[in-house]
């Protein structure tokens, strides 16, 4: 019997249009045990070897999906800055600040201050 597979689905959509969506997909294996609807599952259960190496699996899978979504992510944002500095073209000076300021605080929520 062939394992049983659950697939996840990643969807990136672009509220400006500039970038194209994309999804990315990514099959995961449900378990390691094969047991079937009909016999008792405490008898069959995976044991904690069986349950550590698929948890190890799922990690591995997690961490390779983080990082195929942070490549497509990475590449539509150099794409859009690349579009804005062709279109835009004023002082390159400020939009260097603020990819600095950006990459400073990337992942953290920012909360401006009143001045």
């Amino acid at each position: 019997m062939a394992p049983s597979t659950t697939t996840f689905t990643a969807t990136y959509t672009n509220s400006t249009d500039l970038s194209p969506s994309f999804t990315l997909t990514k099959d995961v294996p449900t378990t390691t045990s094969t047991h079937s609807s009909t016999s008792s599952s405490s008898s069959e259960e995976m044991t904690t070897s069986d349950r550590a190496k698929y948890l190890h699996e799922l990690r591995q899978i997690a961490a390779t999906f983080q990082d195929d979504i942070n490549r497509e992510l990475t590449q539509r944002m150099e794409e859009d800055n690349k579009r804005a500095g062709q279109n835009g073209g004023g002082d390159q000076s400020k939009g260097k600040e603020a990819e600095a300021k950006e990459e400073e605080n990337y992942g953290e929520e920012v909360v401006e201050e009143d001045e």
